[in-house]
């Protein structure tokens, strides 16, 4: 059987290797669209602080581990794909066919329409060859404005910090990591931020950058301001990489629809990782969760889903844990809160510690912590295994910092999920 997979992130090698495990025989190939071998894209911040060097990005440390697997590994950016045909057409007009097709392709990045992003100090961090550009230019001292306070953003902003920097951080959103944390916990991320020496504009947009006068750069806010820059970094944001799929046929929302065996709409086609909009049990919806670990449980489904063995995803995790240069903040579930749910909320500014756990029922359905990282296991327990709470549920309003006991009290009792 041939075995395609489009994508060399975790999601592909992870579910290449499980292929490889489970029928030693099949033909696998992986087409990646980036000349170096397979890396991790969440190891480049460690690359930007030196903690690790380009080797220590690979996914993969042998040069020959792909050969030693019998896996082709093919380096070109994929154009089409043509279910009916059971092929993909690459970027040079060569076609592949295949038995089982997995789509592995991750996310890319959002590029704002801003006049000014064609300059050659502006780069996303996004691929090792963006690194290797940030590298020259973020040196000690450097002015740099990052637009983009996410998730991804601020693991980005923390390494150009440890470079020692002058930074400023823009965000659209009234606090940082918008999608992520609710008010109170965006606006504390903030005021550490701006304690450690980051400026950060919260509410405000990059109008324009000018690069006539420079460098550096002059970087034109929608508040007014106007910040001098000898490196932007565009950090608004990634959505699923299925532009290529617009004429095959396959379904997509956000990302590449699949029910619980990563199966898509088309017959032998799957998806996994970034790309993957996915089946949860747990909510009976269809989620996108661009997390690594989500990738990897996802790839090893797929791909005994490819093999036609008995597989199901038992869940979509919504789970975020981030250290922002040093204050480590969590989210799980649905930590907006649901329609006529309860919460408590427990917040203490001047030491950095906030906690808030919102409720459908009894059930804890998610959390926002921040400096709360003693119960992040047990918080994960509750939310992802619908433990009902009981008589738990209002002594958690009454007091949140008894995860612990009501873990034991019901989780347990409930021969729940272990505490991870």
């Amino acid at each position: 059987m041939r075995h395609l997979i489009i994508g060399a992130g975790p999601a592909g090698v992870i579910a290449a290797e499980q292929i490889r495990k489970l029928s030693p025989h099949d033909e696998i190939t992986i087409v990646g669209d980036e000349p170096e071998r397979p890396y991790s894209r969440m190891a480049i911040p460690y690359l930007l602080i030196n903690n690790i060097d380009e080797q220590g990005t690979l996914l993969r440390k042998g040069s020959d581990h792909f050969d030693q697997l019998c896996i082709r590994v093919v380096r070109q950016r994929v154009r089409q794909v043509q279910p009916a045909q059971h092929q993909i057409v690459l970027e040079d007009g060569t076609t592949h066919g295949y038995d089982r097709l997995l789509i592995a392709t991750g996310s890319t990045p959002i590029r704002p329409p801003i006049a000014g992003m064609d300059g050659a100090n502006v780069h996303t961090c996004w691929t090792l060859a963006d690194a290797r550009q940030i590298i020259q230019l973020a040196k000690p001292g450097a002015k740099v404005v990052q637009m983009g306070a996410g998730f991804i953003g601020c693991i980005i902003m923390e390494a150009l910090a440890a470079r020692g920097v002058e930074l400023t951080v823009v965000e659209m959103g009234d606090r940082m990591v918008p999608r992520m944390m609710g008010p109170t916990a965006g606006g504390m991320i903030k005021a550490w931020c701006q304690k450690k020496g980051v400026q950060v504009q919260t509410s405000a947009k990059v109008d324009r950058i000018d690069h006539a006068n420079g460098p550096p750069s002059e970087v034109h806010l929608s508040n007014g301001l106007t910040l001098r820059a000898d490196l932007v970094i565009s950090s608004t944001g990634v959505k699923p990489n299925i532009g290529f799929l617009a004429d095959s046929g396959i379904a997509c929302d956000t990302g590449v629809l699949t029910d619980d065996r990563l199966q898509t709409s088309a017959a032998d086609v799957f998806a996994a990782g970034d790309c993957a909009q996915a089946f949860d049990h747990a909510t009976g919806q269809q989620v996108v969760s661009a997390i690594q670990p989500n990738a990897a449980d996802q790839a090893l489904v797929a791909a005994r889903s490819m093999l036609g063995l008995s597989t199901s995803l038992k869940r979509v995790p919504q789970i975020n844990v981030l250290d922002t240069l040093g204050l480590i903040s969590s989210s799980f579930g649905q930590w907006q809160g649901v329609p006529g749910g309860q919460q408590a909320e427990m917040v203490d500014s001047e030491n950095f510690r906030m906690l808030s756990l919102q409720f459908d029922q009894d059930r804890l359905v998610g959390c926002n912590a921040i400096g709360w990282t003693d119960h992040v296991g047990v918080m994960r327990g509750l939310v992802e295994g619908q433990v009902r709470l009981g008589v738990w549920k209002d002594k958690l309003l009454q007091d949140p910092t008894r995860l612990m006991e009501a873990y034991l009290a019901c989780a347990q009792a409930q021969d729940q999920h272990a505490i991870i």
